[in-house]
């Protein structure tokens, strides 16, 4: 059962982000207010619910919460800044474009870069125990792969529309045989030797 709330009669936001340990794509992170009463038995962390089910609460998600937004990172600058600065650039991006201006941040994990003035709490496996988090984890969730099967229809050697863009035996053979493309970071060090960057 997830909680409603961390703090009773504030407006809190939840926090979550997807693909930060992806070899290809950018980071998604997203930002959810929701109604005090909102409440869907699926409802859990992403990681937790098949592809279907995640597809299923997304538009609930959307048309129930208070104010949401999804925010994207791409490659160049997670390897310009690392992917720990550009999760939080991504969560801080999402955090901007809520309508709902949020009183507390409810963030999912150990660590985050304090945005503005706003209060924040982070919540280790906060996607498992806060409604917020873990809507927020689904709609990071679904945007991004949405957004890497688009890549795949560029990019089909790298079967992103099955991976995401994740290091499976796939993707690591697909790097080995082909090199790595412009979606793919570089500063994760996942180029074989001697293969070429394409």
């Amino acid at each position: 059962m997830l909680f409603s709330f961390y703090q009773e009669n504030i407006i809190e936001a939840g926090i979550d982000e997807a693909g930060r340990g992806c070899y290809a794509g950018p980071v998604f992170a997203a930002a959810v207010v929701l109604p005090p009463n909102f409440y869907h038995p699926l409802l859990n962390d992403s990681k937790q619910l098949k592809e279907e089910e995640r597809n299923l609460l997304r538009p609930i998600i959307e048309t129930q919460s208070l104010s949401y937004a999804v925010a994207a990172i791409d490659n160049k600058i997670i390897d310009n800044i690392n992917i720990l600065q550009a999760t939080f650039k991504a969560m801080h991006k999402a955090v901007s474009k809520l309508s709902a201006k949020p009183q507390l941040l409810l963030v999912d994990g150990n660590r985050f870069k304090p945005y503005k003035k706003i209060a924040h709490q982070c919540i280790i496996d906060g996607d498992g125990k806060y409604a917020a988090i873990a809507a927020a984890s689904i709609l990071a969730k679904t945007y991004r792969d949405e957004y890497m099967k688009k890549l795949h229809s560029d990019f089909p050697l790298y079967g992103w529309d099955q991976n995401k863009g994740y290091g499976t035996a796939t993707h690591r053979t697909a790097i080995a045989q082909h090199g790595l493309c412009k979606h793919h970071r570089k500063s994760f060090n996942i180029l074989p030797r001697q293969i070429p960057i394409c």
